[in-house]
């Protein structure tokens, strides 16, 4: 029992404020996580610039922003009732206060169906969802075991939301074409896992170590990926270009992060990729074979 009490204190005293001196290295990838995530949460901005200057949200989805700010609550009660996890508190609450600003600007500008439909999701996930985790936190569950149950939420919807790469890396290899899939940002969410990989390693937290190993994992095969295919083929290039489906795409997959979403603890993938495949297939439907539709395109 001593022992269990000496190893709860040290890793409280590692996770608390953002820098230790007493533990350098939680502290130095803990600020390290809190940077790469800031930034990671910023780049939608020029894509909600381009928004609000068009007046108009192009067909995007909200669901990854509607997803990111419901990750980031749950960090923030995570982080409330663990106590002393001011790295994680830091860049969850300005991550809350971003994909707010997102949401509100994508209801300001969405078309009445896609209005509803944000606002319901908004409602359910990031109000009804949130409460539900919130009050059996901390109405049912005894104080000394208060913490799993936030951590275990997060635990397995940071690992769920890692699956989400996988429809970007279908249209790659279905295409041929990292088009949808840039390098940047594929490299600083594999930044970020592993920051918060070895701040949960140093502090001895799994709920933030273990999701991450899958998007260090996820991560690595995307930038693979764009290694192998960041050339696409002429023949893909034809077809795809001249189509509005297309173009619009192509913005989606620029402006729908990790989830980028984001989680600051397990910066989130790319969620709303699924349309981008669903408009290669109707463009297939609509042009015919990929030779007939180079002729076309020609």
């Amino acid at each position: 029992m001593p022992v269990q009490c000496a190893h709860k204190q040290a890793s409280t005293a590692m996770a608390g404020g953002l820098f230790s001196m007493e533990h350098p290295w939680a502290s130095a990838f803990g600020i390290l996580g809190n940077i790469v995530s800031f930034l990671v949460f910023l780049a939608p901005v020029p894509t909600f610039l381009r928004v609000y200057r068009k007046k108009s949200t192009e067909g995007f989805s909200c669901v990854p922003y509607v997803v990111a700010l419901f990750s980031c609550t749950l960090w923030i009660l995570y982080a409330l009732v663990k106590t002393n996890s001011s790295p994680l508190l830091t860049i969850n609450a300005f991550g809350c206060a971003v994909e707010s600003v997102y949401i509100i600007l994508y209801l300001a500008y969405a078309p009445r169906a896609a209005w509803l439909r944000a606002l319901a999701s908004v409602l359910l996930l990031d109000v009804a969802a949130f409460s539900l985790v919130a009050g059996v936190t901390l109405l049912l569950v005894a104080e000394p075991h208060r913490v799993k149950v936030p951590g275990s939420v997060c635990l397995a919807f940071s690992m769920a939301v890692f699956v989400a790469p996988m429809s970007v890396i279908f249209v790659v290899i279905r295409t041929k074409s990292a088009e949808f899939m840039p390098f940047s940002l594929s490299f600083f969410l594999t930044l970020s896992a592993v920051a918060w990989f070895f701040y949960g390693l140093f502090t001895h937290d799994l709920y933030v170590t273990l999701p991450n190993v899958g998007g260090f994992f996820f991560g690595c095969i995307q930038m693979v990926l764009y290694c192998c295919y960041r050339k696409p083929k002429a023949a893909a290039s034809v077809a795809i270009l001249p189509t509005t489906a297309a173009t619009a795409a192509a913005h989606a997959a620029e402006m729908e992060l990790p989830l980028a979403a984001l989680d600051a603890a397990a910066v989130l993938p790319v969620l709303a990729d699924l349309p981008v495949l669903a408009d290669l297939q109707k463009l297939e439907e609509a042009m015919g074979s990929p030779r007939k539709s180079a002729i076309k395109a020609i």
